[in-house]
């Protein structure tokens, strides 16, 4: 009997997640507030999620896992919670926007997994900003490498090649193979030096690249003159009134010089200052001077008073107000080759820190002022732009016209595909990553509108959550042919279906991919992995069709992965 999964909470990503577990032949039960449309009410329980009747009317005591799938962090503790209670060895997959909170869950208890839509998502959003045709993401030798789908066509340079040509690329691996005629695993096709045909379709990762910045001397200083006008345009109001109150210091030094013959320069200008400023000087230069000039000294003592006051609020204002940190932000902003991110939202703030830790110079554009990733980004000295990405001044603002990308990811899906109208409409050649969360419309705003990628955070996170369900350590997923395929590591065990096996006879018989093999530490990849003896304490990582995922699961009898 297959194990029962229940989905709690079909908003768009849970709903994403029921459907497609549902396709992949799982025995699956949703649970929703209200009614889903266009679904049988034997397949949906209606109710309060985190209610004891709605988790026992779907079956929580008899489930194996139950995938919670709501967006507030808050209902998703308490449903969790209320399921523990129910059924204390249910596992858990769930939801969670607070990283930090679902680390120390997954620490604190047994069988639970937390997952962020968001981690899931920004990574494809990263790499298709850097020109990867990116479908997912998978984890591989402690680093994300992007995974996409390359589909052999008459022209592609990968025609008529063997597939054992591909496997022993160290900044390459191939995950998953499908035929365009018959049915054939990765493995057994490069076993057999198949070749690649018309038609044939593959999933490769490729390794990341680490780029390193260079930030000589010569760079900041022309960075620095490139930015005189910028600073012009913020402080213009405060250069302008220091220059009039030098302007009268001058004015008034050199009236007292003329007024009394042997008073020095120096003395003159000491007393001026003072005198305007409030400070007191030597009072000895006015005492025998005549009226005109201690008319003269009231009206400029006036006129300095108002001046200083009014400098200082100016200057004031400059340094503690908004306006430095305005100049500093602009002042930082790269003149080429940049990613501008426009909003600061959950999944904005990842792709900043990912392109940041990446090498990549990166400019921010926010409305939000009070915005709380604001400050995170500039803690990593990136600059933000606070004002309407929609603006063309805003755009024009961050260099758009020498940018690599502009990445549009507000939380409104229309502000979003406004920005990205406008982006193309000033920059036609830019690469333009859109992010529009309702994932049945994602596709067709990217048909209708041609932008280079159109993603769907639910569309991208749902075979995550969906693979999890399925039971193992995952590393990573995909679809390829409507199909769900999976990675994850497992840890080799003496009641393991694949111990004292060869792993090239194991991968043809059980249909999965070896990506490869930690053995005491040691990574084993390429040919070496195909002629490895699995032994206990080895952990495999491998890719297979989620359908058989399940098989094994139920083989093993514990589940996959340690």
């Amino acid at each position: 009997m297959k194990p029962r999964i229940i989905v709690c909470g079909l908003g768009r990503t849970g709903y994403k997640i029921f459907r497609l577990l549902r396709e992949q032949g799982a025995l699956v039960v949703g649970i929703h507030w209200k009614p889903v449309a266009g679904e049988n009410i034997t397949n949906i329980i209606v109710g309060e999620l985190q209610a004891a009747s709605t988790l026992e009317a779907a079956g929580i005591t008899e489930a194996h896992t139950l995938v919670i799938a709501t967006s507030d962090d808050a209902v998703n503790l308490s449903i969790m919670m209320q399921a523990r209670v129910l059924n204390p060895q249910i596992r858990i997959i769930n939801r969670f926007y607070n990283t930090n909170l679902g680390e120390r869950l997954d620490q604190t208890l047994s069988n639970h997994l937390s997952m962020s839509v968001v981690g899931l998502a920004a990574p494809v959003f990263t790499f298709a900003a850097l020109g990867n045709r990116a479908i997912g993401q998978i984890k591989l030798l402690e680093q994300i490498w992007p995974i996409q789908e390359e589909y052999i066509h008459e022209n592609h340079p990968w025609q008529g090649r063997k597939i054992s040509d591909l496997w022993e690329d160290p900044t390459r691996m191939l995950i998953y193979y499908v035929a365009v005629e018959g049915k054939m695993n990765l493995v057994s096709a490069v076993l057999s030096e198949q070749l690649l045909r018309v038609g044939d379709r593959l999933i490769i990762g490729t390794q990341p690249r680490i780029r390193t910045q260079r930030k000589s001397l010569f760079r900041k200083l022309v960075k620095v003159f490139a930015n005189i006008r910028k600073f012009q345009k913020h402080a213009q109001s405060v250069v302008g009134m220091a220059i009039a109150l030098l302007i009268i210091i001058l004015i008034s030094t050199f009236t007292y010089i003329a007024s009394k013959h042997g008073l020095s320069f120096i003395d003159a200008l000491y007393f001026a200052v003072g005198m305007i400023t409030g400070a007191g000087g030597n009072d000895k230069v006015v005492e025998n001077a005549p009226d005109s000039i201690k008319l003269f000294t009231v009206v400029i003592m006036l006129i300095g008073a108002a001046i200083i006051g009014i400098w200082y609020a100016m200057l004031t204002d400059f340094i503690l107000g908004s306006r430095l940190k305005q100049f500093l932000d602009a002042a930082r902003i790269p003149q080429q080759h940049h990613y501008i991110i426009c909003g600061l939202s959950g999944i904005g703030i990842r792709i900043v820190q990912q392109l940041h830790l990446s090498g990549h110079e990166v400019v921010v554009i926010e409305t939000d002022a009070n915005n709380r990733y604001v400050i995170t980004a500039r803690g990593m000295s990136i600059p933000v732009i606070l004002a309407d990405a929609s603006f063309r001044a805003t755009l024009q603002a961050s260099n758009i016209n020498t940018a690599t990308a502009v990445l549009a990811v507000t939380n409104n899906d229309a502000t979003n595909l406004e920005i990205a109208l406008k982006s193309k409409a000033l920059a036609p050649k830019i690469p333009v990553i859109v992010n529009y969360a309702d994932p049945d419309f994602a596709g067709m705003a990217q048909q209708v509108f041609d932008f280079e990628a159109v993603f769907s955070p639910a569309e991208l996170a749902a075979p995550a959550f969906a693979a999890a369900a399925l039971g193992g350590r995952i590393i990573g997923n995909g679809i390829i042919a409507d199909s769900l395929w999976v990675a994850f590591a497992t840890t080799i065990t003496p009641i393991h279906p694949f111990c004292d096996e060869w792993v090239k006879d194991v991968a043809k018989l059980a249909d999965f991919v070896p990506l490869y093999v930690e053995i005491n530490h040691e990574t084993v990849r390429g040919w070496d992995l195909l002629e490895t003896i699995l032994s206990p304490g080895d952990v495999l990582y491998l890719t297979m069709p989620a359908t058989r995922l399940n098989q094994l699961w139920r083989e093993e009898g514990k589940g996959i992965g340690a």
